[in-house]
């Protein structure tokens, strides 16, 4: 039977990679696409069909439980049963603290953080009843060590990985079949930069090494078919994580002196642009954004943290026969 898929966010940035990577994987895939922006669901619609799969576009706002409620009903009445479910959507605002108002910094919580929640939620009233099911959190390194204006997508970053780890646990404590797993992502060229709400002077950039949205994209295609409790994407994402563990106060002292200037280009910000903090942005944005020339399109860490097991079994052998060799000698 065709696999049953349903992707938040997914009009545009990774939600838009992610459901084409399934379209290209997963032969006839059925799915449930659900985001504020119709014109980029049509998009998502069109190139789901393109690929031989089905698609349901549910115009939906993550930040209203109903609605997600709602939107997973939809997608079983119509394609059957959710297997796997991919919780994507955010919402962020570039600005130093003192700058946001609760309004706007609650409304990206809402997005970022309950909007994952309430995916899970409606995710798990399907799947723990029929004891199977994958639900896949889109994270980010910052989940680990926040960097200086977003403070509101950090935070709701950390929420969210501390809410995986609550619910996991308690899967596992009912002996449950159903999987939830995080993916951790490094800076990505998306649409985001040129949506997202912004008081900095200049025109947000992700922080360099910038990898493509197909990157993210490969990786929770790979979590949502393997059981594996976190991927982390990008050797920049794995040194992040490390080195906040090893000396959060280096972190710190070198975001205070980097973090601001490094999540600029020299272009002057566009007070007038509109932006998707509260409302979508019209058009069609696609997965790419306008930094294609800094853009990797492949990781090594990823494929080494896929093959980890074949590469394990290689480094033993090597060993082996190194040892082999000097026991000769």
């Amino acid at each position: 039977m065709p696999e049953v898929v349903v992707v938040t966010g997914a009009s545009s940035g990774v939600g838009r990679a992610v459901v084409r990577e399934f379209a290209r994987q997963s032969p006839g895939v059925r799915i449930g696409l659900l985001a504020r922006n119709e014109d980029g669901l049509e998009g998502a619609r069109r190139e789901v069909e393109a690929a031989g799969g089905e698609a349901l576009a549910l115009p939906t706002d993550v930040a209203d439980a109903g609605a997600v409620e709602d939107a997973a009903r939809r997608v079983e009445e119509e394609f059957g049963p959710v297997e796997v479910w991919v919780n994507n959507a955010m919402a962020s605002i570039f600005a130093p603290l003192r700058e946001i108002t609760p309004q706007e910094f609650r409304r990206a919580t809402e997005v970022t953080y309950l909007g994952s929640v309430y995916g899970t939620m409606a995710a798990l009233r399907r799947m723990l009843p029929r004891d199977r099911g994958t639900i896949v959190q889109v994270g980010s390194a910052l989940s680990y060590r926040a960097i200086p204006l977003q403070a509101a997508y950090c935070g709701a970053k950390h929420a969210e990985r501390g809410f995986t780890d609550s619910v996991r646990t308690e899967l596992m404590h009912e002996g449950s079949n159903v999987r939830i797993t995080m993916v951790q992502l490094p800076a990505l060229n998306t649409p985001q930069f040129g949506v997202s709400r912004n008081r900095m002077p200049k025109h947000p950039q992700p922080v360099p090494p910038i990898y493509q949205p197909e990157v993210a994209a490969e990786a929770i295609y790979w979590a949502a078919h393997h059981n594996r409790r976190e991927v982390f994407v990008g050797t920049s994402s794995v040194l992040t994580i490390l080195g906040n563990k090893v000396a959060p106060w280096f972190g710190d002292r070198y975001l205070a002196r980097t973090g601001y200037g490094g999540q600029q280009t020299d272009e002057p910000a566009d007070p007038d642009r509109p932006d998707n903090l509260f409302e979508p942005v019209a058009g069609d944005h696609g997965a790419h954004g306008i930094f294609e020339d800094q853009a990797h399109a492949r990781s090594p860490q990823l494929w080494a943290t896929k093959n980890r097991a074949w590469l394990a079994l290689a480094g033993a052998g090597l060993a082996g026969a190194v040892s082999a060799v000097l026991l000769k000698r």
